[in-house]
């Protein structure tokens, strides 16, 4: 009996090109998580003048062989949050940096002069490939405003320093590095009348305030432009599959009717 070599050296051919495509595609859609991967909190919509509200920053490691060693938040004074607690983070330490207000905001609970203007974490080391959630309690949020914008510094054991502060622009791309932004939802009056502030203590430099309303939110337009780059590269690969599986049938076809029959 006489086998089929022309049909076994064709389903050779097939396997390695089909270890190819699997690779590669594995590559494409690993090299996409690692650079859609930003810092982000949850969730990323609440109500104006809510209370007792948990804030998560959500903050990945994107270098390949460096680890995180610390985070810094500013949180906005322009509409300033009372009561602002961190959670206890295992592995790391928090300092609170305050800030004095030139008007003072009265709560239900008195006046408050002072509100919470930065969050630092260190002494924790983050590895490639993990992300580490850091959570705060925000006593009470202001209703005179749109949306909330944390930028964010993250420091990398290797000196490297990526600083999440960017605003997304009406009509321009999703920036690189965009800055956690908190939706503020339900009635209030319109933001625009913001008051500064002046720091005690260390604090980072993030550049000219900008009122939150003017500001708009970076996480849908970085999410659609993520989910269609996605869907982009499934249609490609899928059609890069169906063309080298088309072309090989091909050229098994004319090898086998070009064949000598075997007696």
């Amino acid at each position: 009996m006489s086998g089929h070599p022309r049909s076994a050296r064709a389903f050779a051919s097939r396997k390695p090109l089909a270890a190819v495509l699997a690779s590669a595609a594995l590559f494409v859609f690993t090299s996409a998580g690692v650079a859609s991967a930003h810092v982000t909190i949850g969730p990323d919509t609440t109500a104006k003048g809510g209370s007792d509200v948990e804030l998560t920053f959500r903050v990945p490691n994107e270098e390949a062989s460096a680890t995180t060693t610390q985070l810094e938040v500013v949180l906005p004074t322009d509409h300033p949050i009372t009561g602002v607690l961190p959670e206890p983070t295992p592995g790391w330490q928090v300092a609170v940096t305050n800030t004095t207000l030139p008007k003072p905001v009265t709560t239900d609970d008195g006046t408050v002069t002072q509100v919470v203007s930065e969050l630092t974490w260190t002494g924790g080391a983050l590895a490639p490939g993990q992300y580490q959630g850091f959570r705060v309690m925000l006593g009470k949020l202001p209703d005179d405003a749109n949306q909330l914008v944390f930028k964010a510094v993250q420091t990398y054991s290797n000196g490297d320093v990526v600083r999440w502060i960017d605003l997304a622009q009406p009509g321009q791309p999703a920036p690189d590095h965009p800055a956690p932004v908190l939706v503020l939802t339900g009635s209030g009056a319109s933001s625009g009348s913001g008051s500064g502030s002046q720091t005690s203590g260390a604090s980072v430099t993030t550049g000219p305030a900008t009122p939150s309303s003017a500001i708009p939110s970076s996480a849908t337009g970085d999410s659609t432009a993520r989910t269609l780059g996605t869907t982009g590269i499934v249609v490609g690969a899928a059609g890069l599959a169906v063309g080298a599986f088309g072309m090989s049938r091909a050229r098994r076809k004319s090898s086998d009717s070009h064949a000598t029959p075997r007696e």
